[in-house]
């Protein structure tokens, strides 16, 4: 219950994007066809969390009705998405690393019943291709997640633009201080015992999370964390000055560690360098890489490491100045 990744019985503070989704998604309990979706948000924001409650309630009302969730960013190679969309409805034991991927997608092409698909992250999917050839299989219905539309739609050619013009588009806001508060009352209750942590030290949880519900649940679990520790039987302001910081290393880290090479080379340009100025940043990129990556595609990526506070940015255009966080609280 203190894992931001856990999925609760109800999704609260984002009925109208819960409407939304369901809406997309509930013709298919009668035999219809469900609407493609396009989800997009800042980070912490409960996309992820709507859209897995979503897939897993309507498994739960439409008979036959299979849905998987695929995280990008943890699996961006073609290989891997396809064996995880293999995966979700039927053993893949089979299934070997020479195993020619245009046979897998067959096995997709196949498919006889729905299947829901959320693909999170999908800016980070390797092969944009995929996901032409994933809209081509009729029974195959997708969910894609990402911080900015731009971010999904730029990379992708016409003839996917245009079926992404006919999707269910739902944005996310950040969680305003109040809903943090009743998220964080929601996760105490059920994964604490009883007057383990006080309102104000909730509130304070809120506060430094800035609307980010993914770290207000990670400071939560790192403060319960520590007072296990001090074999205490409440959560204390020690503890919670003790579990702020800790818990914002381990954030940063697990972002670090989902970075792509690329990705990673930039980070490690700024933490060497310090403030730069994007054509100087790709100027000490491309003299590193053997193949680097368009400007654009650089500047996607710079967006990206900037989305997940692990570097910021100021000014605008040319002019603008990127530095490195060294943890997430700078």
């Amino acid at each position: 219950m203190l894992d931001a990744d856990w999925v609760p019985g109800d999704v609260v503070h984002r009925n109208a994007e819960k409407n939304r989704l369901r809406n997309a998604l509930e013709p298919v309990v009668e035999g219809d066809v469900p609407q493609d979706t396009l989800i997009e948000g800042p980070s912490g924001a409960g996309k992820t969390c709507l859209a897995r409650f979503t897939t897993a309630k309507l498994e739960e009302q439409a008979l036959g009705v299979q849905t998987q969730y695929i995280d990008c960013w943890n699996h961006s190679k073609r290989f891997r998405v396809l064996l995880d969309l293999l995966d979700g409805i039927g053993p893949t034991h089979q299934i070997r690393r020479n195993t020619p991927q245009d046979e897998m997608l067959r096995q997709l092409e196949e498919l006889a019943e729905p299947y829901v698909v959320i693909l999170d992250e999908v800016d980070q999917l390797a092969d944009k291709d995929l996901l032409r050839e994933l809209w081509a299989i009729p029974e195959l219905t997708l969910i894609l997640i990402a911080n900015r539309e731009e971010d999904i739609l730029d990379p992708l050619d016409e003839r996917v633009r245009s079926r992404l013009r006919g999707a269910m588009r739902i944005h996310f806001d950040q969680y305003s201080h109040d809903e943090l508060v009743a998220i964080l009352e929601a996760r105490a209750k059920a994964g604490l015992a009883p007057g383990a942590i006080d309102a104000p030290h909730l509130d304070h949880l809120a506060d430094a999370a800035a609307g980010n519900a993914r770290d207000a649940i990670t400071f939560l679990r790192q403060a319960a964390q520590e007072a296990e520790w001090d074999s205490a039987d409440t959560i204390t302001e020690e503890h919670i000055r003790t579990a702020i910081p800790a818990a914002r290393d381990t954030l940063r880290q697990r972002s670090l560690d989902k970075l792509t090479d690329d990705q990673r080379l930039l980070y490690d340009i700024l933490l060497e360098s310090g403030a730069l100025m994007p054509k100087d940043i790709y100027e000490r990129y491309t003299g590193r890489v053997t193949s680097p990556k368009s400007k654009r595609t650089v500047r996607k990526y710079l967006s990206k490491l900037e989305q997940y506070n692990l570097i910021r940015s100021e000014g605008e255009g040319p002019s603008r100045r990127y530095t490195p966080r060294r943890s997430r609280g700078e």
